[in-house]
């Protein structure tokens, strides 16, 4: 029973049974609000178990709560002041209540079997809630859909009579979410844009069909909302989908003469008989809405109509753009006028990949994974100096270490993913914000987290034995373990679902090289929070495994590669027979250990330019995709070869060229449109080319040190947490004439 006047509590429907429980369910709550004035400030607090929507007097508010897991559950105070007036008001808050199980729910959206809406600030009484179970939920694909947020809804079915709810005690719910262990919302709400399509079709006859496709103009990330009149037995489906796609593969993303939109459909179906309202006057087309509870990702969405016994009319099609409020501060111009394309392409992939936590893309997956992240970090860093959601993120990879240590490499994620390589870029990651931002608080909090994650790597390393030295093998290809060694999209390395092959046969040089940068990173880390035992302790582990590389991963020529040379000694057994096809894999060459060889330190300065520049120009080495061009472009800057990156930003070149409004996932693997690793323009710029760049912790201390490449001037403002750095620079023979202020 709700006590009078009570003002806070979890409250849910009288109508959940356990099969409620099993899928995806939609459920609405409702509030009649008389203000005797109008309210300048009305705060009230909210969350629910898993998803809400908040509307007052039918505008969207807000939507929340940010994501959390198991451990976490964040509730939001919103203020409703400025949507209310004086006089009767109606609030209305739409609920998703996602299953557990990963196989019939988003991978990301945690909750539990006692499902609830929780207010506070609001009287509790009055309010009236129904199940809508016209909304169905299903997979996107057959082997991997961590969304399944698309609809099929059965429109007009008749609404179920509004029922008081009843109120959950403290008791009933788990102790995440109980109100002493509620988190106050780390990050600002997620903005909410209004933009319209017009519609080049209205009217619909009955017992007919049309198509048409919309154009949004660029990728976007967006709350779609389709008005309509009328329409008894029509249906309705809207297929969303980021470009055209040619059979040959994708080529102009525009090209609608060859290409066809493939993509995540939803339904709204109409009931028959169900399209006129009667009235004392005369028969009225019910109005319909349909919109889809999550946020759609698009460029293009076609519309196919076929209608029934009554003609359907479509008044509008709004949406509302979302994601995390970003402000873009940087800005930056140089003598190649085809980075200012470049840079916009970049800027829009962030902000399409960034929402309650970053994303990988906003299209198939909406996960937030560790390699991604630390890349989209630092470009958030380069152009906005907010840590906001880095700091959220920092903590959400904390609460997913596994107890060997590693994390799994994507969360927050119901399921178990684990890639043994990313491990090591979470400690890139809390380096690179101890750089920015310093913190040694957050530092020393997480540094159990990094200790763990080098002890999974040093219980892995191989003490005795013709590979002694080396991290030994730990996973394999995709969906054939539980880990996945996955390093990069390279081409080469297709077939072995982005995995170096000598990984089919024994260890791979490149988680050997990456346990040397994380233990790098980590002694600094260790420094900082006034440990130097521990930090003495990872540089010497570090020196014993770059060791190991060079004796056993490293050709007659110099180069290192892929696996241990003197594979033949030393086979897993599943490789008897195919000692020559070891052989080869284990000795391939590729950018990317040459690349990890020189920021690590392994290869010396003379070897490192002779490599990289060796694997620029020969068609033998497995080159570094989309995703790793960042650590490239850090090597070519570190041996003096930055001229090559000319030719490297050919990749994005040609996404322009293709007429992308986002940066691809990779060159050779653009599955999705929209990949915010790829959003390289957004560091190198600010951070290389005009040079701004922290070289102490927490900013203390910084330096402009442009590094020109085949460039011939460039200026900007570049905004960093201690302010705003405006940097002006030509070059004049081999001489830069550099101009530099702080404001």
């Amino acid at each position: 029973m709700i006590a009078k006047n009570q003002t806070s509590g979890w409250i849910w429907t009288k109508d959940w049974n356990e099969e409620d429980k099993k899928t995806a369910k939609r459920v609405y709550f409702t509030k009649e609000l008389e203000l005797h004035e109008h309210a300048d400030k009305y705060e009230i607090s909210i969350t629910a178990d898993c998803r809400y929507k908040l509307y007052v007097n039918g505008e969207f508010v807000q939507y929340g709560p940010a994501k959390g897991d198991h451990k976490v559950h964040y509730f939001d105070t919103v203020d409703i002041g400025r949507y209310l007036h004086a006089g009767g008001n109606r609030i209305d808050i739409a609920v998703l209540h996602d299953p557990e199980d990963p196989g019939v729910g988003n991978h990301s959206f945690f909750s539990s079997d006692t499902p609830g809406l929780y207010l506070e600030g609001i009287s509790l009484e009055g309010w009236k809630s129904r199940v809508d179970r016209t909304v169905f939920y299903g997979r996107e694909e057959k082997r991997f859909a961590p969304l399944q947020i698309h609809e099929k809804v059965i429109g007009g079915a008749g609404e179920e009579d509004w029922e008081p709810v009843l109120l959950r005690s403290e008791d009933e719910m788990p102790e995440y979410l109980r109100r002493e262990n509620l988190k106050a919302r780390p990050i600002p709400a997620m903005f909410l844009k209004r933009h319209a399509f017009a519609l080049p079709v209205s009217h619909v006859e009955a017992n007919s069909e049309a198509e048409f496709v919309l154009n949004a103009g660029e990728e976007m990330c967006a709350f779609v909302k389709l008005l309509m009149r009328g329409g008894s037995g029509a249906e309705i489906q809207l297929l969303y989908s980021e470009c055209y796609d040619l059979e040959s593969g994708k080529g102009d993303r525009t090209d609608s003469v060859n290409g066809r939109l493939y993509g995540y459909t939803d339904v709204y179906r109409i009931g028959e008989n169900v399209g006129v309202e009667e009235n004392s006057e005369s028969e009225t087309l019910v109005h319909r809405v349909f919109e889809p509870f999550w946020f759609r990702t698009f460029r293009f969405i076609k519309v196919t109509v076929k209608t029934g016994s009554e003609p359907l009319l479509l008044d509008g099609f709004e949406y509302l753009e979302t994601g995390y409020p970003v402000e873009v501060s940087t800005q930056v111009q140089t003598s190649d006028e085809s980075l200012a394309s470049i840079w916009d392409i970049s800027q829009r992939t962030l902000r399409r990949c960034m929402h309650e936590t970053y994303v990988d893309c906003p299209y198939y997956e909406q996960l937030q994974y560790i390699m991604d992240t630390r890349s989209e970090i630092l470009y958030t860093y380069a152009v906005s100096a907010d840590d906001r959601l880095a700091r959220k993120a920092i903590g959400e990879f904390a609460r997913a270490q596994r107890p060997d240590g590693l994390l799994n490499c994507s969360y927050p994620n119901k399921n178990i993913n684990v890639i043994p390589g990313f491990a090591a870029y979470y400690i890139l990651m809390v380096h690179d914000h101890m750089m920015y931002f310093g913190d040694p608080e957050l530092v020393k909090s997480v540094l159990p987290v990094i200790r763990n994650i080098l002890g999974f790597y040093e219980r892995n390393v191989i003490r005795d034995g013709v590979w002694s030295g080396l991290v030994g093998k730990t996973g394999g290809e995709n969906e054939k373990g539980e880990l996945w060694s996955f390093i990069d999209w390279a081409h080469e390395w297709m077939e072995t679902t982005g995995m170096p092959p000598a990984g089919l046969y024994g260890p791979i040089t490149m988680e050997s090289l990456l346990y040397v940068l994380g233990l790098q990173k980590a002694a600094e880390l260790e420094e900082y929070a006034g440990d130097a035992t521990l930090a003495a302790r990872d540089r010497e582990e570090a020196a014993l495994v770059q060791k190991a590389v060079r004796k056993l991963c490293m050709d007659a020529d110099g180069f290192i590669t892929d696996g241990p040379v003197n594979a033949e000694e030393k086979l897993s057994a599943d490789t008897a027979g195919r000692i020559p096809e070891a052989q080869a894999a284990c000795r391939m060459r590729s950018q990317h250990c040459q690349v990890f060889g020189i920021l690590t330190g392994t290869l010396d300065e003379e070897e490192g330019r002779r490599n990289l520049e060796k694997s620029m120009n020969d068609a033998g080495f497995a080159r570094c995709s989309v995703a790793m061009n960042f650590y490239l472009f850090r090597a070519l800057e570190q041996t003096g070869l930055y001229s090559y990156t000319d030719r490297c930003w050919d990749i994005w070149r040609k996404m322009v060229q293709n007429n992308c409004t986002t940066c691809v996932e990779a060159e050779f693997y653009a599955r999705s449109e929209c990949h915010a690793w790829g959003a390289l323009a957004l560091y190198e710029i600010p951070s290389v080319i005009l040079g701004v760049r922290p070289t102490a912790p927490g900013y203390s201390k910084f330096e402009v040190k442009p590094c020109p490449g085949y460039l011939t001037s460039a200026s900007g403002t570049v905004h960093t947490p201690v302010g705003d750095v405006r940097v002006s620079w030509h070059k004049i023979g081999d001489k830069i004439d550099l101009k530099v202020s702080q404001e």
